[in-house]
């Protein structure tokens, strides 16, 4: 657990922990919304009064939707990494990885790994069930999506790893002790932290435990690998398929992607095959590729 113990490095105490985690969630869900709220403003729009989201992206354009949606997390993203820096005096680089250097052939091995896992299924679907997918290619907007897609969705999906995997799994490191409790604890605020999403409201809470389990599987890549680089190119190519690949009415991300699953909202065999399969897939291929050794103590001791 070496990526863990690097949080006690520089200024570890309760406050300092307090007060980034304090500043960087009112960062994102207050000062990062600034900007949409202005944009609505300037559209019109009664912000003290509850507005349909197909209005708001009927004004705004699904990409400049896109982008307000995800500014707050790159807000997020730059006052975190300020605040390792300044507030716990310890290098940036320390709470991405405990290697020298961020190690660029994960991150890319992971995404492209979990990228044709994604590509497989997906194909597989449309095999089944062609008639449930639209193609949906907007030339005026796509362009500017695969650019969104490419520079700014992985600043969002790298923030979510380094508040979950990276701030929160170093900083609960000296209270819980056992890697098992600090990942699932993590994991379990990560799913939860989902629960406004549209998605619950299309599929029920039941989607969380989805969720939970996914913020487990990244939390035991970051333990096992003693870094960040697994799951930060996990969730980016996760997180640009569904924004620029395949896309539906229910989703948090209402893109202009190039299919459009016209399917009712449900739980697929594809989700299961994905927490059952290809999650422990990935971590079997990973743990070979990079010789983990020492499971039990990195999770128990």
């Amino acid at each position: 657990m070496e990526f863990v113990k690097i949080g006690t490095q520089g200024r570890s105490g309760f406050w300092s922990y307090f007060g980034t985690f304090a500043l960087t969630v009112s960062t994102v869900f207050g000062v990062g919304g600034i900007p949409y709220a202005l944009a609505l403003i300037r559209a019109g729009f009664d912000i003290n009064q509850p507005i349909k989201q197909a209005e708001i992206i009927a004004t705004l354009g699904t990409n400049s939707f896109l982008f307000y949606q995800l500014f707050p997390f790159i807000a997020g993203f730059c006052v975190l990494l300020l605040c390792i820096r300044f507030v716990h005096q310890r290098p940036i680089l320390s709470v991405f990885t405990s290697r020298k250097t961020f190690d660029w052939k994960r991150f890319f091995l992971s995404f492209f790994s979990w990228g044709i896992l994604l590509f497989t299924l997906f194909g597989i679907r449309y095999v089944i069930h062609p008639t449930t997918f639209e193609w949906h290619f907007n030339a005026s907007t796509f362009f500017q999506l695969l650019v969104i897609s490419l520079a700014i969705v992985p600043i969002q999906t790298s923030f979510e790893e380094l508040f979950f995997r990276g701030f929160l799994l170093q900083g609960l490191g000296p209270l819980f002790k056992k890697g098992w409790v600090i990942v699932l604890f993590t994991g379990s605020i990560f799913g939860l932290l989902h629960i406004s999403n549209p998605e619950v409201l299309a599929l029920g809470y039941g989607i969380l435990v989805f969720y939970i389990l996914s913020g487990i599987f990244l939390g035991l890549l970051t333990l096992l690998d003693d870094g960040l680089e697994l799951s930060m190119g996990f969730h980016a190519i996760n997180n640009i398929f569904s924004v620029l690949f395949v896309t539906n009415s229910w989703q948090v991300f209402q893109t202009d992607a190039l299919w459009i699953d016209t399917e009712k909202p449900s739980f697929g065999w594809d989700t299961g095959i994905t927490l059952f399969v290809c999650y422990p897939i990935l971590l079997f291929f990973f743990a070979k590729v990079f010789r983990w050794k020492n499971w039990k103590k990195s999770l128990f001791n």
